[in-house]
């Protein structure tokens, strides 16, 4: 039927949507459990989507590059690490100057960045 949006491109667009609005940045567990916060959980969607649908996902990641929380740009980045290491670098160089901030985790552990500083030390790692 025209206009029905397929299961995968709604999960996709629920995934996107959760990362619009993101407020933390976390790839693993958090807290003592490990337990995964949605927000991964959407990213670890879009990841695996990306196979199947490399250019909606694309453009979906372009999308919340763009508009993207401040969270949900970072998450944005990291995901075109993965599929364009070019636009990636250029992504967190546009990225550098960017004093909004986000929540971090690492396992337990809960912190603070800048967009910026989060941009450089990923420019300094690749």
């Amino acid at each position: 039927m025209f206009g029905m949006r397929k299961a995968w491109q709604r999960d996709l667009d629920a995934a996107i949507d959760e990362l619009m609005k993101a407020d933390t940045l976390a790839f693993g567990g958090t807290g003592f459990a490990g337990t995964l916060l949605p927000v991964t959980k959407a990213y670890l969607r879009v990841e695996a989507t990306h196979g199947e649908h490399p250019d909606e996902v694309r453009q979906q990641i372009d999308r919340l590059l763009d508009k993207g929380s401040p969270a949900g740009r970072a998450y944005a980045a990291t995901l075109l690490e993965r599929i364009d290491p070019a636009a990636a670098r250029s992504a967190w160089t546009s990225l550098r100057d960017d004093p909004t901030e986000f929540t971090t985790f690492v396992g337990c552990v809960m912190g603070r960045s800048t967009v910026g500083d989060y941009a450089t030390q990923r420019l300094t790692a690749a």
